[in-house]
């Protein structure tokens, strides 16, 4: 059988190398190959990404493991970049998110991130969050690192209790998370760089930074994150956010001027998408296929 590198490994040799990791954002396989060709060196699946554009949903816990498998499926047969998933809560009890973690490495996910609201979450920058009390949140990691069959995968905490606690107890959080077995942490909704440092010193293990637009959060630079311990920087939406006001843009041109003629210059042109599909490879494949069945 021939060796290869794990996606979990690709993503901690990405982790380990690039002083923050840049991962960003891609909503399905397309995103996925414009995100490679774009030079970064990990994408992120967001549980908000799946609901809003697959499903056309508001990120509340409305989908399933089987939702998400679906995308992560796409975008991993199209590119070999390392996949960091969201998991939401795991979708049930310890059972569920061993199976979770299963299915994500049968996939070719890196890793995963699970986190510690109850059942029926919020979007981490929206008030009203509950979280689960530590231990069972301690007890969601342990069976996720339980049910890991390749070591390299990446089993990544998230707490939301900086928003719902404080500082301190967040790091408490944090601390009992890596003992319980995390291989990364991400504090949701931090406010302060200096915060991040304090999170990484208390720690001992990478720490990401939610760097999403119109949160809690502000869009702090990857050297400003750099300077505060923070190892990887996460831009979950920001490719689906441009390309729906875009298309929204369109939209309403067309439907108000009867034409694109206005728009056509801020469309990706035919060339370009085939550039980005390698359609002519695929062509000329067909013209060797069709080669070959003419000289029969």
């Amino acid at each position: 059988m021939e060796n290869r590198t794990t996606p979990g490994q690709l993503l901690r040799t990405a982790v380990a190398e690039e002083k923050p990791l840049q991962v960003v954002g891609a909503i399905n396989a397309y995103c996925a190959l414009l995100a490679e060709r774009s030079g970064f060196r990990a994408i992120y699946l967001s549980g908000a990404g799946v609901a809003n554009s697959s499903f056309g949903l508001p990120d509340l816990g409305m989908t399933t493991l089987t939702d998400v498998l679906a995308d992560v499926r796409r975008i991993t047969a199209v590119t070999r970049l390392p996949l960091l998933v969201d998991v939401d809560t795991g979708w049930g009890h310890a059972f569920m998110i061993g199976r979770t973690v299963r299915e994500m490495i049968r996939a070719d996910a890196a890793g995963m991130h699970i986190e510690d609201q109850v059942a029926a979450k919020r979007c981490g920058h929206r008030p009203g969050k509950r979280l689960v009390e530590s231990r069972e949140m301690e007890d969601r990691i342990k069976a996720a690192v339980d049910a890991r069959s390749d070591e390299s995968f990446v089993i990544m905490a998230r707490t939301d209790a900086v928003a719902v606690e404080g500082l301190d107890a967040a790091i408490e959080r944090g601390c009992r998370y890596r003992e319980a077995g995390a291989d990364m942490l991400f504090p949701e909704a931090v406010t302060e760089l200096s915060h991040y440092r304090r999170f990484a010193d208390a720690t001992g293990i990478p720490i990401l930074a939610n760097i999403t637009e119109f949160g809690v959060t502000p869009l702090f630079t990857r050297g400003e994150l750099a300077e505060a311990g923070v190892s990887l920087a996460l831009y979950p939406l920001s490719g689906f956010r441009a390309m729906s006001a875009a298309a929204l843009h369109v939209y309403r041109a067309i439907r108000s001027d009867g034409t694109q003629r206005e728009v056509v210059k801020d469309m990706q042109s035919r060339a370009e998408l085939y550039d980005v599909l390698g359609y002519h490879n695929y062509e000329r494949k067909l013209d060797e296929l069709f080669g070959k069945e003419e000289k029969q």
